[in-house]
């Protein structure tokens, strides 16, 4: 008798939760990677931006333009200005479910319900932070060495109404000694 055909059963979901490899230009001739996991659990429409974010390439040179030793690095206005108006609408705030302490990674906002593009990783216990709305998205989970090296001498210098209106071509003019995002390159998250 024939043999029946294999039953296909259909492939696992993709999982809600991934890491994020963000390659990162330290200074000339110095890089490292940070690798960030990403918990759908945590933060549900923000985790589901950051993905959205690192498929469509937004990380790709972005710079880290607000670097405040002891408290946080922060990230996400894109070198492109089409590329940050594409990605300017606001997404609704997810409850806090962590805690910002270090290594943590969370959305920038400027009140309920602002957060877009721009994150930020905590150089320290930051706890204050969650009774403020500010929730957790990721952790780092390699490279907190590399995050550390993250270079801080412009501190909150770098105007972001000129960044988001001329991309890096401000930036590398006035502020190229700033550390920033080669690539950025979704990978499975580890078990739990």
């Amino acid at each position: 008798a024939p043999i029946p055909p294999a039953e296909h059963a259909d492939p696992p979901p993709m999982s809600k939760d991934f890491v994020v490899e963000f390659e990162v230009q330290l200074s000339p001739g110095k890089k490292g990677v940070i690798s960030i996991v990403f918990r759908h659990d945590w933060a549900p429409l923000g985790v589901a931006r950051v993905r959205e974010l690192v498929e469509d390439k937004f990380f790709d040179q972005v710079r880290f333009f607000r670097v405040l030793k002891g408290f946080m690095a922060q990230f996400g206005i894109s070198g492109d200005p089409a590329k940050q108006r594409k990605w300017s609408k606001s997404i609704r705030d997810d409850p806090v479910v962590e805690s910002n302490r270090r290594g943590f990674v969370t959305f920038a906002m400027a009140g309920k319900h602002t957060r877009s593009t721009q994150l930020f990783i905590n150089f320290g216990d930051n706890i204050f932070l969650d009774k403020q709305g500010f929730s957790p998205v990721g952790k780092v989970i390699a490279g907190m060495d590399v995050v550390d090296g993250v270079y801080a001498g412009h501190k909150e210098k770098p105007s972001q109404h000129l960044i988001t209106s001329q991309g890096n071509s401000y930036l590398e003019r006035e502020f190229k000694e700033l550390s920033y995002i080669v690539s950025a390159t979704l990978k499975p998250a580890p078990p739990l």
